[in-house]
């Protein structure tokens, strides 16, 4: 499979979105441990219709224009990541849920660890809403992107961090 990118300037620093034929397959932070997400090798290409349209809707969302991405999305991982990560695209712009909510979602209450550990490999951040993942206790906690994207993000969708 082959893949194409894209950058876009944000709020959050630089984002490199990735595509395959299917879909979204990443967004990545500016500096993103290189190992987080693999993905086969990419060529740059501006003009992909899913890397334009990725791109349009991210730069609607933080300005405040949009609360809800409606793109194709291209997972790639196991099948307890994939759950994961489909879990995380019922949070609601706005609100948080608990690596503990988002295990029983799954039916797996007793795997909340392995929930943040995908929780963590989630390769399209932002658009699969990650970082509306937080503690037992509401705390922050680890994001890809660092704590103050998260914290960012969370206050644009309105949350008080």
């Amino acid at each position: 499979m082959s893949y194409s990118y894209r950058t876009m300037a944000s709020p959050v620093g630089t984002l490199t979105l990735v595509a395959s034929e299917k879909g979204l397959a990443a967004v990545l932070w500016e500096n993103d441990d290189p190992d987080r997400v693999r993905l086969a090798p990419r060529v740059q290409a501006g003009d992909h219709p899913v890397l334009e349209e990725a791109e349009r809707q991210l730069g609607e969302y933080f300005a405040g224009r949009r609360e809800m991405f409606d793109l194709p999305l291209d997972f790639t991982g196991t099948d307890f990541q994939k759950r994961v990560w489909a879990a995380l695209l019922t949070i609601p712009f706005g609100q948080t849920r608990s690596y503990a909510d988002i295990a029983r979602q799954i039916g797996k209450a007793s795997a909340c660890r392995a929930v943040g550990a995908a929780n963590g490999r989630n390769p399209i951040s932002i658009i699969a809403p990650c970082h509306r993942v937080v503690g037992a206790n509401g705390a922050l906690t680890g994001f890809a992107g660092g704590l103050e994207a998260k914290r960012y993000l969370l206050g644009l969708e309105g949350g008080s961090f």
